[in-house]
């Protein structure tokens, strides 16, 4: 089983202590989103957890100890470092400081099981196709040498995007094609492997792989192990990403950006923050009378031969 960490929530920044809690005592609660009563318990052992995936846009808050994690478990950590100020993204460091984080994020996970995200890619007045290829080839500059690979997409527009940010700029085939024409020549110059992310379209013309950012393979390649040949579902239409449980909860990340899928309404998610209890199993309140608690099935992708590897 892959956990991820942080897709529904950032977690490591906003929630590292109870992260690192939960996984000292081996377990974690997850409210399934659809049926609030109905929890699922997942075991946090390295047995039955094959890879911890993290997803954040600042690590420093969990930096110090996250060796206790990825010192246990196959790990992978995503971060996303785009070229948004806090218009965007009010909770967000500034890039100086969030690549010098990175850099200390790879010296500790290791480069190879550490990828930057840059997406969503949106256009405003103020972040122009030029700003965003005169950002990325500053980034990149600075991030190639640390990190196992970049991912980018182009934002999704959905309703309550549209609603959080109405200064939109709609992106037209041009824009799309400029940008990624723009980011596969910056990408080659500095020897960094890009690739897309979700149904943004095939760009191989330009030297950018297609290929899922969670798979298996990447995964497997990163930590050094070997996953069986299984075809990977996706976490949502087009998506080619490997199944993950998600330990966080929805509406419950501060950081405030307007693009945000996991957040319906900002103010939401900061009265949900208010719920959170680090010694709760649970990331937002606690365990209720009428909640059913189920212990969720966990099997391996590893090819038997590594679990023997691993745990014999």
């Amino acid at each position: 089983m892959i956990i991820n960490t942080g897709g529904r929530t950032d977690t490591a920044q906003y929630y590292s202590e109870w992260l690192l809690r939960r996984f000292e005592e081996g377990y974690a609660l997850s409210r399934n989103p659809l049926f609030p009563h109905k929890v699922s318990r997942l075991e946090l052992s390295p047995d039955v957890v094959d890879c911890v995936v993290f997803c954040s846009k600042n690590y420093r808050p969990i930096l110090p100890r996250l060796h206790e994690i990825t010192d246990r478990f196959h790990s992978y950590c995503y971060y996303t470092i785009t070229a948004y100020g806090r218009d965007v993204e009010p909770g967000v460091p500034p890039i100086a400081e969030s690549i010098q984080t990175l850099k200390e994020l790879s010296a500790i996970a290791g480069k190879q099981r550490v990828a930057w995200r840059y997406d969503p890619v949106l256009l405003t007045k103020a972040y122009t196709v030029e700003r965003h290829l005169k950002t990325f080839d500053y980034m990149a500059a600075r991030l190639t040498p640390h990190v196992d690979r970049c991912i980018f997409s182009f934002v999704e527009i959905y309703e309550k995007v549209k609603f959080n940010m109405p200064e939109l700029v709609m992106l037209t085939e041009e824009h799309i094609e400029e940008l990624a024409r723009g980011f596969g020549e910056i990408a080659a110059r500095y020897g960094l492997h890009l690739q897309t992310c979700g149904t943004n379209g095939d760009f191989s013309r330009y030297g950018i792989h297609p290929s899922g950012c969670m798979t298996l393979d990447v995964l497997g390649q990163a930590n050094g192990v070997k996953f069986r040949d299984l075809k990977h579902k996706g976490m949502r239409h087009g998506c080619h990403c490997v199944e993950a449980r998600d330990i966080g909860a929805y509406d419950s990340c501060p950081n405030g950006c307007k693009y945000c899928y996991a957040n319906k309404d900002p103010r939401k998610a900061a009265e949900n923050f208010k719920l959170h209890d680090p010694a709760s199993p649970l990331l937002l309140g606690h365990v209720g009378p009428d909640d059913v608690i189920t212990q969720s099935t966990q099997r391996s992708f590893l090819e038997k031969e590594c679990q023997m590897r691993l745990f014999g």
